[in-house]
């Protein structure tokens, strides 16, 4: 099988694919011969990606759901089996950052970023290995951490330690789930060019003082000089999916242009 075909007709569920790196992944799934179930909270924001995917030659249907809905999340993973006949993959890039100081941090701030980032990936793990569980022929998850969740940036401790959760996580799952064919592994980016690293910038700005989109340019990998695109996450993530990272299993792996380097 050709390098470009490493999901030919897999059915794989990204989260949070309405935009940045989720619209990158979704996009690179098509590229190599996937078919991609959409969720985010927004219709409209996932019709851009469902082109995208349309053009790279793949199908895409959209779920309209909140990750920490348990309910909808079900929902959407049995219409993904009703739409492809299966579920090979999983992507859990949902997620949110809320920038602040740690003396600031509110409890609210903290379960929120838990519950979206964490708990909202465990739901949809849970409900995808069952299904896969139940189909006999394993499949694929991967999870979108950070390398937040390595190096512990300041003003998001939350985001920070939800990250790390993931990352240990990402290692519990692939330990368990590995008799029934399933292969678990995340990837750490960095400076990734998305809104959510432009809202970043506007934040410090704004709390520091200087020009939003001078921040902007400052948060990408020293050693590329330029900002990661969300498709070249995509494309790793794609690789992850395929038989082909069957060896690779409980890793996060950085995706940062070479920021970080453990």
């Amino acid at each position: 099988m050709g390098s470009t075909m490493l999901l030919k007709d897999r059915a794989i569920l990204v989260t949070g694919a309405g935009q940045g790196i989720g619209r990158g992944i979704a996009q690179a799934i098509a590229e190599a011969g996937g078919n991609v179930a959409l969720i985010d909270l927004v219709r409209d924001t996932m019709k851009e990606t469902e082109r995208l995917v349309e053009e790279a030659g793949g199908k895409a249907i959209p779920f309209v759901a909140d990750v920490t809905d348990v309910e909808a999340v079900r929902a959407a993973i049995d219409g993904t089996v009703e739409a492809f006949g299966r579920i090979d993959g999983l992507v859990n890039n949902a997620g949110i950052i809320k920038m602040g100081s740690a003396l600031d941090l509110t409890p609210a701030d903290w379960d929120l970023h838990f519950a979206v980032n964490v708990r909202g990936m465990m739901t949809c793990s849970q409900l995808a290995a069952k299904r896969m569980i139940e189909q006999g022929s394993g499949g694929s998850i991967v999870n979108v951490a950070s390398n937040a969740g390595k190096v512990g940036y300041p003003n998001m401790a939350a985001y920070n330690a939800s990250k790390a959760a993931v990352i240990n996580l990402t290692r519990t799952l692939a330990a368990e789930w590995a008799e029934h064919g399933i292969n678990v592994n995340a990837v750490c980016p960095g400076g990734v060019a998305t809104p959510m690293l432009r809202k970043a910038a506007e934040w410090a700005a704004e709390k520091f003082g200087g020009d939003p989109e001078e921040i902007y340019e400052t948060m990408k990998p020293h050693q590329m000089d330029r900002h990661v695109e969300p498709i070249e996450v995509g494309r790793v993530v794609a690789f992850l999916l395929s038989d082909r990272a069957a060896i690779i299993r409980g890793q996060s792996i950085n995706v940062d242009g070479g920021d970080t380097p453990y």
